[in-house]
């Protein structure tokens, strides 16, 4: 069964709400500037909450080795996402399981795929930060030849409506969604939530 992860998680209720639909993993952005920044603080005192079993993800982007482990000890993550562009020996002095964002726009942008030791690689579209609006899904043919490759998550532009097709086609092991499950940045639907898992666990 696809693995299902939640992001940009800001809340205990949205959190919760997550939780009870079948999610597999939250995830919490720590980039500061960004629509859906959390603090370690805030992020810790929903992961506390979390059930077992629940993988808290921490997001970052090029940030130094000693601060994402620091947040990392604070906040109790489970797996680390890196989103930036963090070269393959600054992701191998982590002790938790490793997540690299590949933007792909086409067949070469998974080339980076041999270079990197991780437990995953998140396929994302090649736009920053989205403030509300759903994002382009990426190809996902070039999707399904990835997953020959490795684990892959699938991310961008997937919603209630087409996560199933996706799944279908690009076969990855988990999938990803922030803004297509939202009411607002920061703030998840909890219909558009319960519709998107549900879909993607029956896929």
């Amino acid at each position: 069964m696809t693995k299902v992860k939640i992001c940009g998680i800001t809340n205990l209720v949205d959190a919760m709400r997550a939780v009870e639909a079948g999610a597999d993993a939250l995830g919490f952005i720590f980039v500061e500037g960004t629509p859906r920044f959390v603090t370690p603080a805030a992020a810790g005192s929903v992961i506390r909450a979390l059930p077992p079993f629940v993988t808290a993800v921490g997001v970052f982007w090029n940030h130094p080795a000693g601060h994402v482990k620091a947040i990392a000890e604070s906040c109790g993550l489970g797996a680390l996402q890196f989103h930036g562009d963090e070269p393959p020996e600054d992701l191998a002095g982590y002790t938790l399981p490793v997540i690299k964002t590949l933007k792909v726009a086409r067949a070469g942008d998974l080339a980076p795929m041999d270079g990197y030791a991780v437990a995953a690689f998140l396929l994302d579209s090649p736009e920053r930060w989205s403030e509300g609006e759903v994002r382009r899904p990426i190809q996902w043919a070039l999707a399904r030849e990835a997953a020959t490759r490795g684990r892959i998550i699938l991310s961008a532009g997937l919603t209630p409506a087409n996560v199933a097709d996706a799944i279908g086609t690009a076969r990855p092991w988990g999938v990803d969604v922030n803004s297509g499950v939202e009411a607002r940045p920061g703030e998840k639907d909890p219909v558009k939530l319960r519709d998107f898992i549900a879909a993607a666990k029956q896929a």
